[in-house]
């Protein structure tokens, strides 16, 4: 649960509808309830940014305040070990509550289990959910891209892992699609005194082993692309090391 949505008691509304021009979301409106053409004002979940407004207008205080249900939680298996995971609700935005939860579940069950390591995929910008998934962690991944929006992308959340104060390694994603703009990363990371934990070549295989449902390793562990992330995860496990 996170933030707050407004419900009417219609058993004591008198239907005045001075709650409809307060709320300057539009969340409100007359609705016809009954077969005898009865409108009654009607609170809508989805448009409401749950402020207030109502239930402080509301004569006879019959609006009344509850958390909001965004998500559920979900802890599964896989062929690969335990994964805790969430799936939002529609039109509903991702919180760092939701994420601290999540990652709150599976560090519960990695140290049951005795797992030595405990990965979590942040999710892409600078925001609330981005920082409730590094803070606390032992090394922070960026992975980029070989293009000026790349570029722009991995500065911000570089300055947002410094102000943090997270170790930071990043993976250059699809290199070779431009080897300019990849040395321009790595010379923009070693300003930063950051490392380049690698490389991965750009490879239709990756799409071929999703479509097969397996990992690139199990689709064909000797290609370019399943060596470059073996490698890469040996760089991972040496910066976690250090």
């Amino acid at each position: 649960k996170s933030g707050f949505e407004f419900l009417i008691d219609y058993d004591y509304c008198t239907r005045c509808g001075e709650c409809i021009p307060v709320c300057r979301f539009e969340a409100i409106s007359l609705i016809d309830a009954s077969d005898d053409g009865e409108h009654i004002p009607f609170i809508d979940p989805l448009a409401c940014e749950g402020c207030g407004c109502c239930a402080d207008v509301c004569p006879v205080e019959v609006i009344s305040m509850q958390e909001r249900e965004i998500g559920t939680l979900y802890q599964s298996s896989t062929r690969f070990g335990p994964m805790v995971h969430a799936r939002l609700g529609v039109a509903e935005e991702n919180s760092g509550k939701l994420v601290t939860l999540v990652r709150s579940k599976a560090r519960q069950i990695a140290e049951e289990n005795n797992h030595a390591y405990l990965l979590v995929d942040g999710s892409p910008g600078i925001g609330c959910p981005v920082i409730s998934s590094i803070s606390g962690v032992n090394l922070a991944v960026i992975v980029t891209e070989p293009t000026p929006s790349g570029i722009h992308d991995l500065e911000r959340v570089l300055e947002l892992t410094a102000h943090v104060g997270v170790k930071t390694g990043v993976i250059i994603n699809k290199f070779d699609l431009n080897v300019d703009q990849t040395k321009a990363i790595e010379n923009f990371a070693r300003e930063k005194h950051v490392s380049v934990l690698g490389r991965i070549p750009f490879d239709p295989i990756f799409t071929k082993s999703m479509v097969q449902g397996k990992t690139v390793f199990e689709y064909d562990g000797n290609s370019d692309a399943a060596l470059a992330v073996k490698n890469l995860w040996e760089q991972v496990t040496k910066e976690l090391e250090i």
